[in-house]
């Protein structure tokens, strides 16, 4: 029974959270348009 009301608990902190954000929206501004590097760049030739 002590897990099935942390599992509640915690599916309510986490919907709650979601809702939060949610609510917040997203933060104003803009993305780069450069793509990301994902590896460093080797030496050029």
């Amino acid at each position: 029974m002590r897990a099935l009301t942390a599992a509640a608990i915690g599916l309510a902190a986490a919907i709650a959270l979601v809702l939060t954000v949610t609510a917040v929206g997203t933060p104003p501004g803009e993305t780069s348009p450069e793509p990301l590097l994902t590896t460093v760049p080797g030496p050029k030739k």
